[in-house]
């Protein structure tokens, strides 16, 4: 019976009125009308990039990936109908307020009683944002969600405003193998990772967060990072080197293999390295490309102990005139490209290194660049862009491409 629902929503048989989604917080609904209900009660949360076409939302033709765009001051939520056999949707909410839902929606409820209808959706990776967000809200969203097969979640250009209630913190929200945020701002403040946290199930393993509006977490709240093997905190310029000892709470990463710090205001290695000890943190691929990397003025407190199981390091474009001294013993791949390098590193000085990158340094000849194992597969950009586009890349995908280049 839900199959044939989804097919009969996905061939617009379901009449579209507005109204529809008043009858759902109104007045007791059919299953397979539930199914609609619920997608219409997620759609405000959600964002994608704009869509030049006159519907709000488009469904491709092989039922992958669905993108909707509600900017309309009066926008046909059942548009979205179409989305329910997609594995990618993608939404933007308009840039618009969702208080007016909350008084429409029961904390209490039990989701399980929609429990076929939700595993019925095919959707795997959800991206939402572009509004402003009651938390209570947010964190009844992640609760239905947790009966649905979800295993990667973009949040972004989200104002999250409020505190859920303590019935919805303890909820089980879900098993997310992915979380990606990127611009969104907390009235919780530093509480805010802790408290995203008791709305999702454990085994995360990728967490991405960029242009934050804190980082200064409460450490003593957070819970145990145990599965997550990768953080990117690319993309947060202000972060600095007192932010990053903030931002990783100690012993709470300890799975943690990468770690992409790329364009987030770090200044020397050495206090990057006294801020992944502090956190007793032991990454094997680190990228510190795109900042504005520099000597300290004392000699002997330049001196990094970097991270013992330390084997590829990202240093690109990061303003550096000569090779770092005291490299990681077990060093096997070194990023050094688009620097102030006037002379090629000396054999004796990267003894372990089986895998240099020097393009765009001012010693080699315009043009030229050193040979590359894999060249086709290469995370590291032969060109040395300055653009902010370039720096605004986010870190996780340099560091795993290139992660994935030298295993």
């Amino acid at each position: 019976m839900v199959s044939y629902a989804i097919w009969r929503w996905n061939h617009g048989h379901l009449r579209t009125s507005r109204d529809r989604l008043g009858a759902c917080l109104t007045s007791t609904v059919s299953l397979q009308e539930s199914l609609s209900c619920l997608w219409l009660l997620l759609l405000p949360l959600l964002r994608l990039s704009a869509i030049t076409t006159a519907e709000p939302c488009e469904l491709d033709d092989e039922d992958v990936r669905c993108a909707c765009n509600f900017t309309d001051p009066q926008p046909d939520w059942s548009s979205a109908l179409q989305c329910v056999s997609a594995l990618q949707v993608e939404i933007r909410g308009g840039g618009r307020s969702l208080e007016e839902f909350l008084s429409r929606v029961d904390p209490e409820a039990d989701p399980r009683q929609y429990l076929d209808v939700i595993r019925a959706l095919r959707v795997r990776r959800l991206t939402l944002g572009a509004a402003r967000v009651p938390a209570p809200l947010l964190a009844g969203a992640l609760r239905v969600l947790g009966f649905s097969r979800l295993k990667e979640l973009t949040l972004e250009d989200l104002e999250v405003t409020g505190t859920a209630p303590p019935g919805l913190l303890g909820a089980t929200g879900p098993e997310l193998t992915t979380l990606s945020l990127r611009n969104v701002s907390w009235a919780s403040r530093g509480t805010w990772l802790a408290e995203l946290q008791q709305w999702l199930k454990p085994g995360l393993k990728v967490l991405n967060i960029a242009q934050a509006h804190s980082l200064a977490f409460s450490c003593d709240q957070v819970r145990i990072f145990s599965a997550l093997t990768t953080l990117d905190l690319s993309d947060n310029p202000a972060l600095g080197e007192r932010g990053l000892l903030s931002a990783l709470c100690p012993h709470k990463f300890p799975a943690l293999q990468s770690l992409a710090l790329r364009n987030a205001g770090m200044q020397t290695p050495a206090g990057v390295c006294a801020a992944l000890a502090s956190a007793g943190v032991q990454p094997s691929h680190l990228d510190l490309s795109h900042n504005p990397l520099r000597a300290t003025a004392n000699p002997a407190s330049s001196e990094c102990v970097w991270p013992a199981k330390l084997s590829s390091l990202n240093l690109s474009s990061a303003g550096l005139k000569q090779v770092p001294k005291g490299l990681p013993a077990k060093l096997r791949v070194l990023d050094l490209s688009c620097n102030q390098l006037n002379r090629a590193p000396l054999p004796e000085e990267l003894p372990t290194v089986g895998n240099l990158s020097l393009h765009g340094n001012p010693f080699l000849a315009p043009g030229a660049f050193e040979p590359q194992e894999d060249s086709e597969n290469s995370g590291v950009v032969l060109a040395c862009a300055h653009s902010s586009l370039a720096v605004g890349m986010s870190g996780t995908l340099a560091l795993l491409q290139g992660a994935r280049r030298f295993a």
